[in-house]
């Protein structure tokens, strides 16, 4: 599991290393540019002839600490200096006069010509910064951008809010990005995760000790957290790996009652029933035969099959292609008040909620809801850009208000439960924004609940191994050529890693 913290919580941990374990900030500020500099190799620049831009906070105070490593490595370093040299952190005060002990000369130039450059570096701001960037600093900002040079940040991006992610008016376009000790959310959510490029998190000093039990709010999974699937057994048989009724599908709209019961088998479910109109049942003993079919007439549900079909599953999803129609909200209308088991409710079932709140009224504590960015602003009844840029506060939010998880799908997706601990994956590619992608998600979320995993458990590992999946079948088909089956296709590739 990977922390990301927002800047309260790293200054808070940087802080704790301070004050309570005794390490010198100096230490860790010479411990920060060592590695950046490590960095900056490591990612071929071109130090021919370099800038390093300083602020007058720590982040500046990083870059003049750089500035004297590549000199003293004979590098050709020239630092500009665009902070207030009255409101200069001590450590960085110190830092300035130290390179100025070592003959370096510090320019203090807003009008500074960034041409024959081939390197910048950005150490102006950091991660603090809470307002938006105006006058003299947005004007050498957007001149650092317009450069021939290759952007370096130190941290974050100078511009970009640690917390969201989002641009202050402007901010610095990198190359690559250093960050110490934890990635910031805003690293990883976009468009900060755009302006930051190839980001490396940097080992300083500062570990989990940090937190002193107070842990991030904001966490994803590693390759490490692949152990978390649920075990299989020696003696076992079909049964002991979760039975799941799919109800998906309107007449003729086959395919993602197919995507999700094939992505819950290749998750490892032991069975999969098939809830669909009559209209469908022919397509879809052709396409998965592995399936289990119980069929409806949609213009006259029999409402007590409904409900045995119901109380057979362990594990139920629900709404994938059927149709914002009465259909659909009969059925969540018998569902949700008649089992106690998960259900998974996506697409058109998110819709319908969205029209129907009263539904949710009555549930048992045991609704995951898959909402894409449109389908959320639906339901909460709010402009779509204003989600996108509160993913994280609008997910918790509802997931609290309606008593749920909340799988929140965009290029980073957020599960929320209203806990006040979230999970931000980052697993996945832009070749997965495809029809279908979200039908195989619902599936692979049911698989995982069929097995034995929680709820909560079932969501975070379900998403962070649909991206994993995405990510293999792009590394072998390209971003542009993936579709829904080839994520299905490569699960296996995940689970046997």
């Amino acid at each position: 599991m990977e922390y990301l913290l927002s800047s309260s919580e790293m200054k808070r941990c940087d802080a704790s290393i301070i004050n309570k374990m005794g390490v010198p900030g100096m230490v860790l500020m010479e411990k920060a540019a060592l590695s950046a500099v490590e960095e900056l190799h490591e990612g071929m620049f071109d130090l021919k002839r370099v800038v390093i831009v300083c602020g007058n906070g720590n982040n500046g105070g990083d870059g003049f600490a750089m500035a004297r490593l590549l000199h003293l490595k004979n590098i050709n370093v020239t630092i500009l200096f665009v902070g207030d040299k009255n409101k200069c952190t001590p450590s960085t005060e110190q830092q300035m006069q130290i390179v100025q002990n070592y003959g370096m000369k510090i320019h203090n130039d807003f009008d500074f010509d960034f041409n024959g450059y081939t390197t910048i570096i950005d150490a102006i701001f950091g991660v603090g910064i809470s307002k938006s960037v105006k006058g003299k600093y947005a004007q050498i900002i957007e001149r650092m951008n317009e450069a021939e040079a290759d952007i370096f940040s130190v941290d974050i991006p100078s511009g970009i809010s640690a917390d969201t992610g989002k641009v202050m008016g402007v901010a610095i376009k990198a190359k690559r990005t250093a960050t110490f000790a934890y990635k910031k959310v805003g690293l990883v959510l976009y468009p900060g995760a755009k302006y930051a490029g190839v980001v490396k998190t940097k080992d300083i000093g500062i570990t989990d000790i940090g937190f002193e039990g107070k842990y991030p709010r904001v966490y994803s999974y590693t390759e490490d957290d692949l152990k978390r699937i649920p075990d299989r057994y020696g003696r076992s048989h079909k049964g002991t790996y979760g039975k799941i009724l799919v109800i998906a599908g309107a007449v003729n709209m086959g395919g993602a009652a197919y995507l999700s019961a094939k992505s819950a088998y290749r998750m490892g479910a032991g069975l999969v029933k098939l809830y669909i109109p009559n209209e469908n049942r022919t397509i879809l003993q052709t396409m998965i035969p592995e399936a289990i079919l119980s069929t409806y007439d949609s213009n006259n549900i029999d409402i007590e099959n409904l409900k045995e079909e119901i109380s057979w599953a362990n594990v139920i999803v629900m709404g994938p292609g059927m149709g914002k129609n009465e259909t659909t909200k009969s059925i969540l209308g018998v569902l949700i008040p008649h089992t106690d088991v998960p259900i998974v409710i996506d697409a058109d079932g998110v819709n319908v909620i969205a029209e129907y709140s009263d539904l949710l009224a009555n549930h048992k504590n045991n609704i995951i809801l898959t909402p894409h960015l449109g389908e959320m602003a639906r339901l909460v009844k709010k402009d779509i850009r204003e989600i996108e840029e509160n993913i994280i506060e609008e997910a918790e939010k509802y997931a609290k208000e309606k008593n749920i998880i909340c799988v929140l799908k965009d290029a980073r997706t957020v599960v929320a439960n209203g806990s006040g601990s979230v999970y931000l994956n980052q697993s996945g590619n832009n070749g997965m924004a495809t029809a279908g992608s979200g039908d195989v998600l619902t599936g692979m979320i049911a698989g995982l609940l069929a097995q034995g995993a929680s709820n909560s458990e079932a969501a975070t590992l379900g998403v962070y191994i649909h991206g994993l999946a995405g990510d293999n079948a792009a590394s072998k088909l390209g971003t542009y050529s993936v579709i829904a089956d080839d994520i299905i296709d490569n699960i296996s590739d995940v689970l046997h890693t």
